[in-house]
């Protein structure tokens, strides 16, 4: 009995399936990054970072960053300014994670960061990234962000969940309005 015309038979659907996989992978992939900046969307974010929890809850920290005045960048200097601002924050954020983390834009002016080792010295230099100005063709453009931190070593149970909260909290206490809750 010949096998060959059963075995190219078979392999028809099986390359039909690979190739259908491939691209369900990637439209996934594709799906949990922003696409204006490329830093993980909040389903993203949400799935490594609780895996990072896991693995190291005594190391991990999480930040929330909100650029403060946003609305004046878009409303002064347009939105392509207010996108280059995104984009630059979004940067800076992975550049200051690096391999001991990961950044995600929950939305508009919104990101969240989680890391390890996060020591003070190690925020102080991410507080000065995140508010030096942008240039922008033949302008500088003023940058501020109110940063929330939550150490998971000083929650009763450590999760992404009370983290989050935490860190919203810490981050609402240093703007510079004094706005304690969010306006949506």
């Amino acid at each position: 009995m010949d096998l060959a015309p059963i075995l190219a038979a078979a392999g028809v659907p099986l390359v039909g399936w690979s190739t259908h996989g491939t691209w369900l992978y990637r439209r996934l992939a594709t799906a949990r990054r922003d696409p204006l900046t490329g830093l993980h969307t909040r389903d993203g974010f949400t799935a490594r970072a609780e895996r990072l929890i896991r693995s190291h809850p005594e190391r991990t920290t999480v930040l929330l960053v909100d650029l403060d005045d946003f609305k004046a960048v878009n409303d002064t200097h347009g939105h392509a300014a207010g996108d280059t601002v995104l984009v630059a924050t979004a940067a800076r954020l992975s550049t200051w994670c690096g391999s001991h983390g990961l950044a995600a834009r929950l939305g508009g002016d919104e990101f969240a960061v989680v890391v390890l080792d996060a020591t003070a010295e190690r925020l102080e230099l991410l507080n000065a990234a995140l508010t030096k100005q942008m240039s922008l063709v033949d302008q500088q453009i003023p940058v501020g962000a109110s940063v929330g931190v939550c150490h998971l070593a000083d929650l009763p149970v450590p999760s992404l969940t009370d983290a989050l909260a935490a860190a919203d909290r810490d981050m609402y206490s240093h703007k510079p309005d004094g706005r304690t809750s969010r306006r949506r």
